[in-house]
């Protein structure tokens, strides 16, 4: 009986001796260890069971506990009714979040001292969320200071999760062989081994190809930010737009003797016929930036200006190069060429509403098209007090014009009475030749690295598994269709996930792994090492 409250716990206490003896009964008699039988088994005479590695930045929650035991039931009913079960687990290692996390420690320890001092919180930058120090977050789990820093070594993490992960797996009753318990990484030659094998074998097939193309980008880590590279972001491709080069007729300051532009980012070239004027944010933040070699130069935010220097469009590589700071309210009344608008000149107008975190912070006004663009119209013309604060003359409003799509087919221009999806791709091929647009690319949506910098979109030239494959995808749709799936909504993800996959870049030159084995300056992407490890834990010696 426990003191004090009056209440019984004798029990709970009984439970918790009869768990000790009966775990370490278990061990003892090696309950779990599954040998294969001298003949082929029947139909349901064995059952094999596996649960994702879990990642050894950290200790396991109740997370990975509350998924496992799913697992955990399973594997016990099938051993009960006399089935051969193999339960393995092991432990992933490979990847960015170890190296960053350690990396991310030797900076603040470099940066605040050893023990770090770090500034008071009204010194930092005021987030809603406050933002922990790798060292605070550490110590918030128990870890000494003496020991935290010898985390800036990543071979640290490897050495001390994964055996506490054991322990607490144990103290669960997982019903694990753990002879054949692993980590990843070049630590474990024979896994690694086989990582290379699997490697050198896709090649052999041809579903292994180096090409340049689209891909998340951690400038910091300097190389692809892949899903499990990610602290947010999981999921967000590259989306692709036009720039459409805008002119602007008269002179900037500092700007004399260059081709200047509003660069504008739109999905839907199409509609820039009806352009009527472009949007700023009065109060942006954008420069003008030199994009190559020549005298253009383009007018847009400094996050578009980051992508674009990323995708070689930049006087010095990832490096934009801006000639002059300006705000919206410097570009408001600007006069532009725009090359499909049918108005000869365009004007630059304010947008209160408009998003910096969007394509270039610059917006085409196609009002017949699109609904915002009309009211946002009619709003500046019926406010003059709205005119006169941002000084907009009467002649800046270009006439609406006859809308350029009915019904899904374009009525004006080279390419009248073509349906959009026709047209787009030969408007933009026109555009493109002419040097009146580029193709520019960014994040779908916000995406952070795990060293806690933000992403852009960078054309690399780098290795992947082609994964869209004509056959190769059938294969694999056929392969689904064959298999027993519990839930409607689990196939319907691997239905999803088939009809967007395409080439998977499958090799990093920053954090944990094993090298590519025919290119040693790559390491194999932490994605691509976990796709076959299942079949791993059959032979692990």
């Amino acid at each position: 009986m426990a003191e004090g409250n009056g209440k019984c716990f004798s029990r709970r206490e009984r439970l918790k001796e009869i768990e000790v003896m009966v775990q370490k009964w278990w061990e003892e008699e090696q309950v779990f260890m599954a040998e294969a039988g001298e003949n082929p088994p029947q139909d349901g005479e064995k059952f094999f069971g596996n649960f994702p590695f879990p990642y050894m930045n950290g200790y396991l929650h109740l997370g990975h506990a509350f998924s496992l035991s799913k697992l955990e039931f399973a594997a016990a009913f099938h051993r009960l009714r006399g089935a051969n079960v193999l339960l393995p687990f092991s432990f992933h290692c490979t990847g960015m979040p170890i190296k960053a996390s350690a990396d991310k420690l030797a900076r603040e320890i470099h940066q605040y001292g050893d023990p770090p001092v770090f500034p008071k919180e009204q010194e930092k930058e005021k987030n809603k969320k406050k933002q922990l120090y790798q060292w605070e977050i550490m110590s918030s789990v128990g870890i000494s200071n003496r020991e935290i820093r010898e985390f800036q070594d990543p071979n640290k993490w490897i050495s001390y999760f994964p055996p506490l992960a054991m322990e607490d797996l144990k103290a669960f009753g997982l019903g694990c062989d753990w002879r054949r318990s692993f980590v990843t990484t070049d630590r474990n030659p024979y896994f690694d081994s086989f990582v290379r094998w699997q490697m050198r074998k896709l090649k052999s097939m041809g579903k292994i190809v180096k090409d340049v193309r689209y891909t998340i980008f951690c400038p910091l880590d300097g190389q692809p930010c892949a899903d499990h590279d990610r602290a947010s972001g999981e999921g967000v491709q590259p989306q692709e737009y036009t720039i459409v080069k805008m002119e602007i007729l008269k002179p900037l300051p500092k700007l004399e003797g260059k081709k200047v532009f509003l660069a504008c980012a739109t999905l839907r070239l199409e509609t820039m016929y009806g352009q009527t004027n472009a949007w700023v944010l009065p109060h942006g933040e954008y420069g003008a930036y030199e994009i190559n070699d020549d005298d253009d130069v383009l007018i847009m935010s400094y996050r578009a200006a980051l992508n674009l220097a990323y995708q070689k469009y930049s006087r010095l590589p990832h490096k934009p190069t801006c000639l002059l700071h300006l705000t919206g309210y410097d570009l408001i009344g600007l006069p532009l060429k725009s090359p499909l608008s049918f108005n000869e000149v365009i004007f630059v107008l304010p947008m209160s509403t408009l998003s910096m975190d969007k394509g270039t912070g610059i917006i085409a006004s196609v009002p017949s098209d699109a609904h915002s663009d009309s009211l946002a119209l009619q709003h500046l013309k019926s406010t003059p007090a709205l005119r006169a604060k941002y000084g907009i003359k009467d002649e800046w409003f270009m006439p609406v014009g006859v809308p350029p799509l009915v019904e899904g087919t374009i009525h004006v221009g080279e390419f009248a009475g073509r349906k959009v999806q026709e047209a787009r791709p030969l408007i933009r091929s026109k555009l493109l030749e002419k040097g009146e647009g580029i193709i520019y690319c960014e994040p779908e949506k916000r995406v952070i690295s795990r060293s806690g910098e933000e992403c852009v979109v960078a054309l690399t030239d780098q290795w992947y598994i082609t994964y869209g494959e004509a056959e190769w995808k059938k294969l694999a749709e056929e392969c689904l269709s064959t298999m027993k799936i519990y839930h409607d909504e689990t196939r319907h993800g691997f239905e999803h996930t088939l009809s967007w996959l395409n080439q998977w870049a499958c090799s990093r030159s920053f954090g944990l792994g094993t090298r590519i084995p025919w290119d040693q300056r790559f390491l194999v992407e932490s994605l691509c090492d976990s796709t076959l490890y299942m079949a791993y834990y059959t032979v692990d010696p």
